[in-house]
């Protein structure tokens, strides 16, 4: 495998289903990596002796909810920091159990890559194709499936041959093009960290190789994104001159990258102007790029209120107020047609109605039915209308620009993340244009 020195920071993170390892598998690659503080790891052995296990429990390096550590299953989203000489990762541990695949959908939206955890015994199952459309929806770039517990069955290679096959078959179908497989043992570490000497069958990386070498996501075609937070009026303009005439406009780029002097247009309205100062701590920058949180201020006297998006000219965006999207149903109670809403895109939210149900994901078949509902963890394709325009874009083009959520008007609660698609066919098209988007 060519080496590349880099210290580039990746996005990761895994699922799979109840019992295949995840958290273990986590509790390997920092205790392997060399990245757990001793107290830690001391506190960790205790339990692990106070329990009776003739090993060290490194899933307790990641389940820290009391609930947890007692039921031996992870609930909520655990995030990790660690990093090797070569690169940084970011790293969200995600349930498996399909009561909690709506935090598997927020650990998973901003990955750069998903660790899939396969139990080799059981192949695949229901969760595990759900978690691979998930993936596909999501856009995550790259899959890594981790067919662990072969420690299990005498290190059979022609095990591990039979499921890797049916799963990246089941992961190319669902239109994911960066699918990588390789066997491990997340208990005793093998081709975690470091490749296992028990697998002479199998010659490629380890996890943590394979990790540092995969790309970090990125949307090169994408113009410049702004989406206004807020807007900024200091307190002193009151009482000293030099701030009366400061209006500024903060918030994160989200894509692309702009400099002073540049022409840009604010939307929905529409209104063209240009950038004339770029804000940091107090410091102003010449240009700014995505991910930045910055306060941009404009050439001409603009009314810009949070929710607006300031965007480079020649592909801003076209306001809608129609969306069809693919969504992943979050909520206990089902949706219907005809449903209020709230959709948030961006830093912009508005209300907005269930048109139609176009259809439901059959996991089993891994193909559209028809569909007059969506119940909990079902995946689906909705037509919404919307009461005031957002600033929609394909989600296939762009991951922020093309995703909203979908809130409940009277708790708040969230309901549904949501993908938008560019164009609206739909038949036979299942891999090319709709669930894989």
């Amino acid at each position: 495998m060519a080496v590349r020195e880099h210290t580039s920071l990746l996005r990761l993170a895994t699922a799979g289903s109840v019992d295949d390892g995840k958290s273990t598998l986590v509790g390997r690659l920092l205790h392997d990596s060399k990245s757990v503080l001793a107290d830690q790891l001391a506190a960790v052995e205790r339990v692990s002796r106070d329990r009776g296990l003739g090993h060290v429990d490194l899933a307790l390096l990641t389940d820290g909810l009391r609930a947890e550590r007692e039921q031996g299953i992870t609930i909520d989203v655990a995030y990790r920091y660690f990093a090797t000489p070569r690169r940084s990762f970011i790293l969200a541990d995600c349930p498996g159990h399909v009561q909690y695949t709506r935090n598997t959908v927020t650990g998973s939206s901003t990955a750069d890559a998903l660790v899939l955890l396969v139990d080799v015994r059981k192949g695949t199952l229901e969760q595990t194709r759900r978690h691979l459309a998930v993936a596909a929806l999501l856009r995550v770039p790259s899959v890594v499936i981790a067919i662990n517990k072969v420690d299990l069955i005498g290190y059979d290679g022609g095990a591990y041959a039979a499921i890797a096959a049916e799963l990246g078959a089941i992961a190319t179908g669902l239109g994911i093009t960066d699918v990588h497989t390789l066997p491990v043992s997340a208990l005793v570490g093998d081709n975690v960290v470091t490749r296992s000497e028990r697998m002479p069958w199998y010659d490629g990386p380890s996890l943590l190789e394979l990790l540092e070498e995969l790309p970090a996501a990125s949307e090169p075609g994408v113009g410049f994104r702004f989406p206004v937070q807020l807007t900024l009026r200091p307190q002193e303009a009151a009482r000293d001159p030099r701030y009366v005439e400061y209006r500024g406009y903060a918030g994160r780029v989200s894509a692309g990258s702009a400099r002073v002097g540049q022409e840009v247009v604010v939307l929905p309205e529409g209104v063209r102007t240009r950038i004339a100062g770029i804000d940091f701590a107090g410091v102003e920058l010449s240009e700014v790029t995505a991910g930045a949180s910055v306060a941009l201020r404009l050439a001409d006297e603009v009314d810009v209120a949070r929710g607006e998006l300031i965007s480079s000219v020649a592909d801003a965006p076209t306001p809608v107020t129609e969306l069809d999207a693919m969504v992943c149903w979050l909520a206990d109670r089902p949706l219907l047609p005809g449903a209020r809403v709230l959709v948030k895109h961006g830093t912009r939210t508005v209300q907005a109605r269930v048109a139609e149900i176009l259809a439901r994901l059959d996991l089993d078949r891994m193909a559209p039915e028809e569909a007059e509902r969506l119940e909990l963890n079902d995946i689906g394709r909705i037509r919404v209308r919307l009461a005031a325009p957002v600033l929609a874009e394909d989600y296939t083009r762009t991951r922020k620009g093309g995703s909203f959520l979908l809130i409940d008007p009277q708790t708040q609660g969230t309901l549904a993340a949501g993908m938008i698609r560019g164009h609206a066919v739909f038949g036979n098209d299942f891999v090319a244009d709709g669930w894989s988007i």
